[in-house]
């Protein structure tokens, strides 16, 4: 199965569009980032201590959403 991190690079775009591009961007940038993890509580706990690039939780929580219905459920 995909990680969230190698979905969540397919967002990733020089000139972001929207909060879920800025958020892949800066991901990308942290290299303690949890690449292998699927796992929603294991993220969320390290971007909630780690993770200062991402103004709201939410937008994690939508792009965890569209990861499990594209990823997870197939």
């Amino acid at each position: 199965m995909k990680s969230f991190y190698h979905y969540l690079m397919k967002y990733r775009h020089p000139k972001p569009k929207d909060e879920i591009s800025r958020f892949a961007n800066a991901a990308y940038e942290d290299h303690s980032f949890p690449k292998a993890s699927t796992d929603y509580h294991e993220l969320c706990a390290y971007l909630e201590l780690n993770a200062d690039y991402l103004r709201t939780m939410a937008t994690f929580d939508e792009a965890f959403e569209q990861y499990e219905i594209e990823v997870k459920k197939s």
